[in-house]
């Protein structure tokens, strides 16, 4: 009885360790993100939220993707790392998608 406990308690534990990686990189850190948005997406991207005018790409800018019900930290990911017609394929590493997107997602009205 105290080994089958102890091997559940360990298969909770593995479990249960990709679900806290995987909220930890999709927290990413703002600051960065909003460096990489000027570096890299500002071609085609209003990435300030100030900016008024610019990229004339339509491209949707960076606060009406935070504004989109549909805009979470996974659907970025998914979205940053899967190629698209329009959208050069950046090849962002997993700390730059989760920085990139928490960068968007601090654009969302409060």
């Amino acid at each position: 009885m105290h080994r089958k406990f102890h091997l559940i308690v360990l298969t909770a534990a593995v479990l249960a360790w990709p679900a806290h990686r995987a909220s930890a990189q999709e927290a990413g850190n703002v600051a960065a993100g909003h460096r990489l948005a000027r570096t890299w997406c500002v071609t085609c991207h209003v990435v300030e939220p100030t900016q008024t005018t610019g990229a004339s790409t339509g491209a949707p800018s960076f606060a009406a993707v935070a504004r989109m019900p549909s805009t979470t930290p996974r659907s970025l990911r998914v979205f940053l790392q899967t190629p698209h017609g329009r959208m050069p394929d950046l090849h962002l590493s997993n700390t730059e998608t989760s920085n990139i997107s928490a960068y968007i997602l601090s654009l969302r009205p409060r």
